[in-house]
């Protein structure tokens, strides 16, 4: 990597953490020009705009997201093996957010708006829901799973089991929130085998 590119990937790397802590809106170029010790208009010639620089946060948040679970989880054998892997990746790294998870907090925070970050953000959702599906189907066709198992009602409910794990480890503190979700993700795993 070239000088900028590395003081780029420096710049994002801060601006997912204050994103993930303050949400994307409490992101600006100000905020994270102070952050880095830089001028505004360095960071302004990175970006542009405010809209900018939360889409390259997402990306940069997205492409972590990929290396540290869905990788790990294509490196393993096809199947429940796979959607193993890629669950208690995704549990380890929810584990591991000091500030809090972006996709979360920029869920909340663009829900009901319009605009690029939202789509983004629909989009980035979507694919990891695409990709739980793909896992759930090559599941199906290893016969680890019944042949009737609906892979995005599968998909759907892991979602939601997870932004309950974020909820009850973040919010409530709760220090039985890891094993409750394993336990709904073994009984999810249960009612799909044949």
């Amino acid at each position: 990597m070239s000088k900028g590119e590395l003081t780029k990937q420096a710049v994002l790397e801060e601006a997912t953490t204050i994103a993930s802590r303050l949400g994307l809106e409490g992101l600006t170029i100000g905020s994270l020009a102070t952050a880095m010790g830089m001028s505004k208009s360095g960071l302004f010639g990175h970006f542009r705009s405010k809209e900018a620089l939360q889409l390259q946060v997402l990306a940069f948040a997205r492409e972590n997201f990929t290396d540290l679970v869905i990788r790990p989880a294509l490196a393993a054998p096809r199947g429940e093996p796979r959607l193993r892997v890629m669950f208690d990746r995704w549990l380890e790294l929810g584990r591991s957010f000091a500030a809090g998870c972006l996709f979360v907090s920029a869920a909340t925070e663009f829900d009901d708006r319009d605009g690029q970050v939202r789509d983004q953000l629909v989009h980035d959702h979507q694919d990891m829901l695409d990709s739980v599906g793909q896992m759930v189907r090559a599941g199906i066709s290893e016969g680890h799973f019944r042949p009737d198992v609906d892979a995005e009602q599968f998909a759907h409910d892991l979602n939601g089991m997870m932004l309950g794990f974020y909820h009850s480890h973040r919010l409530m503190r709760d220090p039985r929130a890891e094993a409750r979700t394993r336990r709904a993700f073994d009984t999810l795993l249960d009612n799909a085998r044949p």
